[in-house]
């Protein structure tokens, strides 16, 4: 998904919340890099606030959990609980944390890639995963696999803004199956 829909997918995530539903938001970094070579999007940087989640993309400033998660308490769900887990935090932290989520106290959870394996929350029924071009298939496809572990449909957005034909095609793989091996022998 391309970074022009972020309001419609927190329109969904609000959706969903208010069916008593969690989610995930997942990124590459834990702090903010300018690492990307190059403005992504077609739009001038100039023509986008800073508080647009385009902005980002359309500087190439690689988006952070901690940032994020700030700007998402803040700005985008002010009425909802967002927690933060990543892999800095302490052992006893990052339980009581993920021990919050799984009892319902937290909407939303906002992550790094700590999330990948042994996390079992039935009720998580979104993932929102940004710069998901950045993320290996296979990493990408544990990652998904966090949600629609209970009875409810599930959803998984890859925000991506690929600069080659070769990251085009690998979002699509994870768009066309969700064949654990087939993706791995595509990573």
């Amino acid at each position: 998904i391309s970074p022009d829909k972020f309001q419609d997918a927190y329109r969904f995530v609000r959706q969903k919340v208010a069916a008593k539903e969690q989610v995930f938001f997942v990124y590459p970094r834990l702090e903010e890099t300018t690492e990307l070579n190059e403005p992504i999007l077609d739009v001038e940087a100039t023509t986008i606030s800073p508080d647009d989640p385009r902005y980002a993309y359309a500087t190439g400033e690689l988006k952070s959990a901690i940032s994020e998660h700030l700007y998402l308490q803040e700005t985008v769900f002010p009425n909802l609980n967002v927690g933060l887990l990543h892999g800095q935090m302490d052992k006893e932290e990052k339980q009581r944390v993920m021990e919050k989520f799984k009892k319902g106290d937290i909407d939303i959870l906002v992550s790094t890639v700590v999330i990948e394996v042994g996390i079992d929350v039935p009720n998580a029924s979104v993932m929102i995963i940004e710069h998901a071009e950045r993320f290996g298939l296979a990493q990408l496809h544990q990652l998904r696999g966090r949600i629609g572990r209970g009875d409810k449909k599930s959803f998984c957005f890859l925000f991506a803004q690929p600069l080659s034909e070769e990251g085009v095609m690998r979002m699509e793989i994870m768009c066309d199956t969700q064949d654990g091996f087939r993706i791995a022998e595509e990573d």
